[in-house]
């Protein structure tokens, strides 16, 4: 990136509303920042202001209030013992077993109900919109791609209950075979990139998302931070899919590293590139480190889209 095309991006971000002010539309629930003691800053807020690397305003106040919930404090650490306790057992147990067998639709039956019962609204906005821009970065990619034809995902859930139609396992084939077409239209069409410069960068797949949770109707169980819901859902996740699925799931969070590269060909820069911590597939981590990498995914997949958001209103 130049240093007009930085310069460009920082106005753009500094122009945009105040964080201290940001206020969802439809559920008026806002991030509150503490008045400033200089002997005791607030760390939390500290965080959320900070503009170092840039994260879409209402996201990142539901990502620091998620981080401050008292479970993920107290109870995330006894959540990931057993969590992955079990997961030791199911795993053993499916690998011994003679035969395979999985449950798509209880999986995500079950994930809807779990997360519409037990976890925050909050985290539940996150989950939902982590898909929704899944889809726009993949989509992004095919546009500015070898091959402009492959199929794009449709995959745009607007609230939890549209989880339970098999979206996280749509979620997984969408990201690997769009992988897949996408090396061999890289090895069909060597030139791609020397085309893309031709016409320019289209950025019309980097949309606003709308999600729909309701933030008013706090029900008491409704109290899980995003990390605990990851911990003891992966071990529902890993009892309804094979032990290839399970496996495949969780190497595709590798894959963050490969699509840092591939916006770094498309938008010749590679500045951001360090934000991305999910790296290596041919290293992968354990499954038992399955659900901090899921986090990490989620976070990195927010400041992918708000980089490439903030190129397209810079123009």
């Amino acid at each position: 990136m130049n240093q007009l095309e930085h310069s460009a991006l920082t106005s753009t971000f500094a122009d945009a509303p105040n964080p201290e002010s940001i206020t969802s539309p439809k559920t008026q629930n806002t991030y509150l920042v503490e008045p400033h003691n200089r002997r005791n800053p607030n760390a939390w807020d500290a965080v959320f202001l900070d503009q170092a690397i840039p994260v879409d305003p209402i996201a990142k106040a539901y990502m620091v209030k998620d981080l401050r919930s008292w479970t993920r404090s107290y109870l995330l650490i006894p959540i990931k013992v057993i969590a992955n306790v079990l997961l030791a057992l199911i795993m053993t147990i499916k690998r011994l077993l003679p035969f395979q067998f999985s449950h798509y639709s209880l999986m995500h039956r079950s994930a809807a109900w779990f997360l519409n019962t037990f976890v925050s609204p909050e985290a539940c906005y996150l989950i939902v919109r982590h898909i929704c821009l899944g889809s726009n970065i993949v989509n992004f990619l095919i546009d500015n791609g070898p091959d402009r034809t492959i199929e794009k995902s449709q995959l745009y859930p607007r609230k939890v209950e549209d989880l339970a139609d098999n979206a996280f396992l749509e979620h997984d084939l969408i990201l690997y075979n769009f992988v897949l077409d996408y090396a061999k239209a890289q090895q069909a069409n060597p030139q791609w990139v020397h085309q893309v410069r031709q016409r320019g960068i289209d950025y019309s797949s980097i949309q606003p998302v709308a999600i729909e949770i309701d933030f008013d109707r706090r029900r008491w169980l409704r109290i899980l931070d995003l990390e605990s819901a990851i911990e003891l859902f992966k071990v529902f996740y890993s009892l309804c899919l094979t032990s290839q699925e399970f496996e495949r799931a969780v190497l595709s969070l590798q894959f963050d590293e490969n699509f840092g590269c591939y916006f770094s060909t498309v938008t010749e820069d590679s500045s951001w590139n360090h934000v991305i911590t999910n790296r290596h597939p041919l290293a992968p981590n354990s499954p038992f480190h399955a659900a901090r990498d899921l986090l990490l995914h989620g976070i990195i997949s927010e400041y992918l889209h708000r980089y490439l958001e903030l190129r397209k209103m810079s123009g």
